[in-house]
């Protein structure tokens, strides 16, 4: 791994054993991209890109001496506003003047050993210096004294560069930011299909894939929070690319709020990606002499098709932005209250839950919403996070300490960014709650969201909950979060920063989080937002876990986990199996293909034990037995995606130790139909040398790899499910 720079060329070159990334200086002012790809030992063109003949709708920027250069054909790393790039840009300033030209030019550079941290921002981390190189390449506009200062760090031994900007005020005056992405990427040519990680609440992380088309595509959350609509993440792949084979350029946002990914495809052809803090709803008033900081973009290029991506992006997630004692700690089996009574519970039918699912093997079990206020319903009572004792006589610490008699560790269910009207804390304090003064409020579930941007709401809702977790003994905390934005204003900020309020909101909500870690760093967070609505990367960087969705359908769930899959890991995604009629769709399914679902993710149960068969019950039980004996397995080996929900009747994943010794095939058919035809299961991941036991016989990787397994004909029935355990053997 090194970062180079060529004076001779003016180039830098980033590169490890896996990629290479490549930069120039035109004429020792502009920066541009040369080239992003899979590694090149040298590199020796100067200007490779030629500088032809545009038409005068392209102008030359000032003082160029030559009129066939433009901005609006070049490869940029830094493109500005108003100044010949008609492209998409990355910045758009108001300047005291009232105008907005913006030209950057390059000043200097520095390369040092290591990465340093994001101020108020989650982002990836190295823990020795030697694990990476970091290269900040300052770019001014000298007549407004503008400066961006961009980062690139690239790691020793992952194909991973994170990018982000901090731009810098100079000038004596104050100036307006309008937009301020975080990184852009210029590609010489439009050959790509674009994938998409789309959906709504309940249908999260639906992959789509479409060829890439001429103007400009833009993937956003408006939401205030990064969404269950769009993922905060593209990928731009060749037409030819697979699971296993062909390119691939991913881009992930490690944000939470707003977002906007733009992708443009110009007139010559050229393709423009741009990631960072969506422009809606965004200005910030930058002094004089101040820094504004962009979240961090993570770009992955793999050469080995989607597979290879997701592998770098679910290591370097666990790894190296994931932390604390639960980074690589198993995960716990869970049961949750909330199917089962939502709001209508005590403390005997908790535990008649708690007995229950202790006979089971569970190990977790979690008090989901409705124990705190006068929560009997979702109307009323959050803010105020003090028990209901006439839910809990004995209040938290008594059932705590009776659920962990019992051999389970307690865990409790918080929303502590919303408020409802019917609360005291929204009595004593109606300004509380981000609104626009004077102006209708809009609703939803009935509550209204605490403005997380100013410090003493914070700490109101940060000394509620120490309240509570300082005497109780947690060990688990769900956070939820089930309404976005609207009429987003904060009660007495000054009118020129009041479109400052979302981003604030959010780094105030990762000041929040990085407290309560902190003080409590045993207890095991999972992100949740009515599902998936807020399951991003800069959440991880707080929680190691999210619940990927409410809806726990087996077959719904195929294509969310396989979604998911795409760049987070397994021990980052929580499933559980839950009643039928499943409380979203209205599905029956077996108990088999619902536990196998959940299996591939961290899992729990949901269920009214009280309901259940004794055969469903036994299912269940020698369910959670084998899954402790494979947990690791699943929860932190490496996992393929081996055929699509979105493609096929089946699906089909696997997951396989690092060492290739030890693996599980989920195999799973939806609806069976007659004289089907025969189709095989294609491994992926194995040591093409070594020799498995499989199904009672010995066949190499090498076999099972490029010929497979025939298992269809053996299902019989709608919603059928596999799981294939397998070891090496030493032949």
């Amino acid at each position: 791994m090194a970062i180079i720079y060529n004076e001779e060329r003016q180039q830098f070159h980033l590169f490890n054993d896996e990629i290479s990334y490549i930069m120039e200086l035109i004429n020792e002012e502009y920066l541009a991209q040369v080239y992003y790809g899979r590694k090149v030992q040298t590199f020796n063109q100067r200007n490779p890109y030629p500088h032809v003949s545009r038409s005068s709708f392209s102008p030359s920027p000032a003082d160029w001496p030559d009129r066939h250069f433009t901005l609006d054909a070049i490869m940029q790393e830094a493109p500005g506003y108003d100044t010949s790039d008609y492209r998409q840009s990355i910045i758009e300033v108001t300047y005291p003047d009232g105008t907005q030209a913006t030209n950057f030019k390059y000043e200097s550079h520095v390369i040092f050993q290591g990465k340093k941290p994001l101020e108020g921002l989650p982002a990836t981390y190295v823990v020795e210096d030697d694990e990476a190189q970091t290269l900040e390449i300052t770019m001014l506009d000298a007549h407004r004294q503008f400066k961006a200062i961009l980062s690139y760090t690239i790691y020793t031994d992952r194909a991973v560069i994170a990018k982000s900007i901090r731009y810098v005020n100079a000038s004596p005056e104050t100036i307006v930011l309008n937009k301020a992405a975080s990184a852009c990427l210029d590609l010489p040519d439009y050959d790509y299909e674009l994938i998409q990680m789309t959906g709504s609440w309940a249908r999260e992380k639906h992959l789509k894939r479409d060829p890439l088309t001429m103007g400009i595509h833009t993937f956003d959350s408006k939401r205030g929070a990064s969404g269950s609509a769009q993922q905060p993440f593209i990928s731009l792949v060749r037409p030819q690319t697979t699971e296993a084979t062909g390119e691939v350029y991913g881009f992930h946002f490690v944000y939470s709020g707003n977002f906007a990914i733009e992708v443009e495809v110009d007139n010559y052809e050229q393709t423009r990606v741009l990631v960072g803090i969506n422009a809606h709803h965004f200005s910030w008033q930058l002094e004089p002499n101040q820094a504004f900081q962009t979240p961090e973009v993570i770009y992955v290029y793999s050469n080995q098709g989607l597979n290879g991506l997701s592998q770098t992006y679910h290591h370097l997630y666990r790894e190296r932005l994931a932390r604390g004692e639960h980074q690589y700690a198993e995960r716990p089996i869970l049961i949750n209250n909330w199917e089962t009574t939502y709001f209508d519970f005590n403390e005997e039918k908790i535990l008649d839950l708690v007995d229950g699912a202790k006979e089971l093997g569970v190990e977790l079990f979690v008090l989901d919403d409705g124990w705190f206020g006068k929560r009997n319903s979702d109307k009323t009572s959050l803010g105020d996070w003090f028990v209901n004792r006439e839910k809990l006589p004995g209040g938290l610490e008594l059932l705590a300490k009776k659920v962990k008699a019992r051999g389970l560790k307690f865990g409790l269910w918080f929303e502590p960014e919303m408020v409802s009207e019917a609360s005291e804390l929204y009595q004593a304090h109606p300004d509380w709650a981000l609104q626009v003064k004077d102006y209708p409020l809009s609703k939803g579930r009935d509550q209204l969201i605490l403005d997380f941007s100013r410090q003493e709401v914070r700490e109101a809702i940060f000394n509620q909950m120490t309240a509570i977790l300082d005497v109780v003994p947690i060990d688990y905390i769900k956070w939820d979060m089930n309404r976005t934005m609207t009429e987003v204003g904060s009660i007495g900020r000054d009118a020129k920063q009041q479109l400052e309020t979302s981003h604030r909101y959010i780094l105030g909500l990762y000041d929040f989080l990085e407290r309560l870690i902190t003080r409590y760093p045993h207890i095991l967070f999972e992100n949740c937002s009515s599902g998936g609505g807020r399951f991003d990367p800069g959440m991880v960087h707080y929680m190691p876990q999210s619940w990927a969705s409410d809806n726990t359908d087996a077959v719904e769930r195929l294509k969310i986990q396989y979604g998911n899959s795409l760049v987070f890991p397994t021990s980052m995604i929580c499933a559980q199996l839950s009643e039928v009629a499943n409380h979203q769709v209205g599905r029956m399914t077996n108990v088999e293909m619902r536990a196998n679902v959940a299996m591939s993710g961290n899992f729990g149960i949901m269920l009214n034990l009280a309901r259940e068969s004794q055969a469903d019950l036994a299912v269940v039980k020698a369910s959670i037995e084998w899954y402790k004996t494979h947990r690791r397995l699943i929860q932190y080996g490496d996992f393929y995606r081996l055929i699509s929900p979105f493609e096929s009747n089946e699906t089909a994943w696997l997951f396989i130790d690092q060492a290739k010794e030890e693996g599980v095939l989920f195999y799973f058919q939806i609806l069976s139909q007659a004289s089907q035809p025969l189709k095989k299961v294609k491994f992926q991941g194995l040591d093409p040398d070594s020799f498995y036991e499989i199904r009672g016989q010995i066949l190499s990787g090498d076999e099972l790899m490029a010929y497979g397994l025939y298992l269809n004909h053996e299902f019989y029935g709608d919603f059928q499910s596999k799981r294939i355990p397998f070891k090496k053997i030493n032949q």
